[in-house]
């Protein structure tokens, strides 16, 4: 492990390890997966731990963790334990067979609390938050006042098999995110370093990527390579069932600075989802005005709330269980009818719908939050730099993916992490 001159470093590692029950052995049979073979994926998972002991990362959080079988299940919980971690798995709802794994060594971290996130939609998907304290001081003459914890979150959200799911994929993301904010506020806790690991199932230039960087979540990776937005083809993590290769795994990081920019978190919902169904439009080659017009009711000039309606349903993202529910509609609405005419005129639209300048929602509660944050102006915090991050197989890194590789079908990421000392508000 890395020393600085204050404290040693803590390393995170995310892994998608690939259910044996999804893994296929045979291409041309299907339905022969790894799970019928016990010779196959017993070796295979001892690789992955070997691979996992030697590394020794503060943090792990796996993903397609084979919950659904009790052999392997305890082969990772002797393992990791004899090493010294804690840790706790979570099987997807409905006995999907696969879910989460998340393990911290109790040398560096004590476990304050741990909390499961079911999102109960159509993929069954969950999350694991780990709410851990630090065990070593932050420097040599400790300070009572500095913070000296972390939120950690492991997931994996739902693969985007068409259009439809993409809400759903967006919908588990707000879920994460309004989760941590209430577990935050119940718990009446301070602002520390936010930690999000998993397998995303979407890449730097989706919906979700953009949501997460709207709320001042920054990929470690991108950060230790100093690779920005743009740079969606630098790397790549994971090569799917359908034999594209595509970079979908992440380490998120969210510090506890004061951002005066930064958005409400359902202002970045609204915005995210009227991003999304720009995306839907154009993707039918409609421009602007053609947007408007679909839009628009019959013989009128404006758009009316049914109106909308009727076109979020024609595509996908209502009129379905997962799709956006009826308040969830209204606050869109909402926020597109500035002036509360109960209609939407061209003008509405461009700043609102079609080129929406970012303007914040809620001020009331950004003035109670801010004057709740400033209580604690002169107390600090711990957050985090990126000193590293690495995949392996090393050759995603220039975005390619090796013939040869066999622990699973994704790359594993690690990275290092440096405290550091700031204000918390």
């Amino acid at each position: 492990m890395k020393e600085n001159q204050q404290q040693p470093c803590i390393t995170c590692t995310t892994f998608n390890i690939l259910a044996p029950i999804y893994k296929r052995l045979n291409h041309e049979n299907p339905s022969c997966r790894e799970s019928d073979c016990r010779a196959n994926w017993l070796a295979r998972n001892h690789k992955i731990l070997d691979w996992l002991l030697y590394e020794r990362s503060s943090i792990i959080c796996l993903q397609e963790f084979w919950v659904g079988n009790q052999e392997l299940v305890d082969m990772y919980q002797k393992r990791l334990g004899d090493a010294g971690y804690i840790n706790f798995n979570l099987g997807r709802t409905n006995n999907r067979g696969d879910g989460l794994l998340i393990a911290v060594q109790k040398d560096y971290f004590r476990i304050i609390n741990y909390k499961e996130v079911h999102f109960n939609d159509c993929g069954d998907r969950v999350a694991q938050l780990l709410h851990v304290e630090l065990n070593f001081p932050f420097s040599q003459s400790r300070n009572n006042d500095i913070r000296q914890e972390i939120l950690i979150v492991n997931t994996h959200l739902l693969f985007p098999h068409d259009s439809s799911l993409c809400i759903v994929r967006l919908h588990q993301v707000y879920k994460i995110l309004q989760y941590v904010e209430s577990y935050q506020r119940a718990h009446e806790l301070k602002p520390m370093p936010i930690i999000l690991c998993g397998d995303w199932n979407g890449s730097k230039r989706g919906h979700v990527y953009k949501f997460l960087r709207s709320q001042g979540f920054v990929s470690s990776y991108d950060t230790a390579h100093q690779y920005s937005d743009a740079d969606a083809h630098k790397w790549v993590s994971h090569r799917n069932h359908r034999g594209n290769i595509c970079a979908v795994d992440f380490i998120w990081l969210l510090n506890p600075e004061k951002n005066p920019k930064r958005k409400l978190l359902k202002a970045s919902w609204i915005e995210a989802v009227f991003a999304m169904f720009k995306y839907l439009l154009r993707r039918d080659s409609q421009t602007e005005t053609e947007a408007f017009a679909f839009l628009k009711a019959d013989n009128e000039d404006c758009i009316t709330y049914s109106g909308l309606c009727e076109a979020l349903r024609q595509l996908n993202l209502i009129g379905h269980r997962h799709g956006l529910s009826v308040q969830e509609t209204m606050d869109l609405w909402i926020q597109a009818d500035t002036d509360g005419n109960g209609f939407i005129d061209y003008k509405e639209f461009q700043k609102q719908i079609w080129n929406p300048a970012g303007s914040d929602v809620g001020d009331e509660n950004k003035n109670k939050q801010n004057k709740d944050n400033s209580n604690g102006s002169q107390e600090q915090s711990i957050g985090f730099t990126v000193k590293n991050a690495v995949f392996f197989p090393s050759e995603v890194e220039k975005g390619r993916w090796p013939e040869n590789y066999s622990l699973s079908d994704h790359a594993k990421l690690t990275v290092v992490f440096s405290p550091i000392r700031m204000p918390c508000s």
